[in-house]
């Protein structure tokens, strides 16, 4: 296996990239990015330092991910999707000095494994989404998600559940779903749903 990078891309030699990946044209990563084996970051995606992404991601172009976000395995991120990191935005301090990294306190996103997350959705700072939910496209995530929730919306409310089929889930008794694409049954406990 190998490590494919466009000509293009801007990766930092402090990177560490998994085998089998691949990074695509424009793409910039950042010094200390981990990328895990076998991602793919599409045409323009910004991965900043610090930024730790599982096995078997996809990200789509124009997808930007600021630091500390962590990303598990087999999270995919449509395009155009960006990831915050600052509660509290500003290019200047009070006195019109110009911010530095000691005035602000970065708040990170982390994705669980097998997540999506649908184009030109925007995650807010210290947003934390569970395993195998899924985020509608357009959507701005400004509270928690839980595992296998489904939200959609500005801002993102939940909507139901769904299978890591991505098929919606159907409520058999309380707690009890069941997927009727795959006929999977997944539990999901009083404090999610």
């Amino acid at each position: 296996m190998t490590v494919r990078i466009h000509p293009t891309a801007d990766v930092s030699a402090e990177a560490e990239i998994g085998e089998g990946s691949q990074i695509w044209h424009q793409a910039q990563v950042r010094e200390r990015a981990h990328i895990g084996q076998n991602c793919i970051l599409g045409k323009g995606v910004y991965l900043d330092f610090d930024v730790t992404l599982g096995d078997n991601c996809k990200l789509q172009n124009g997808v930007f991910v600021f630091h500390p976000a962590t990303l598990a395995d087999g999270v995919f991120l449509g395009p155009g999707v960006i990831i915050t990191n600052d509660k509290n935005p500003r290019a200047v301090n009070p006195d019109m000095s110009l911010k530095t990294d000691a005035d602000w306190v970065v708040s990170p996103v982390r994705i669980g494994r097998g997540t999506a997350v649908g184009a030109g959705s925007v995650i807010l700072p210290g947003v934390r989404i569970g395993q195998w939910a899924l985020v509608g496209a357009g959507s701005i995530v400004t509270h928690d998600v839980p595992d296998y929730g489904l939200v959609m919306g500005n801002p993102a409310r939940l909507a139901g559940y769904v299978c890591p089929c991505g098929t919606r889930l159907v409520e058999e008794s309380k707690n009890l779903y069941r997927c009727p694409s795959c006929q999977r049954k997944i539990h999901i406990g009083d404090e999610q749903a």
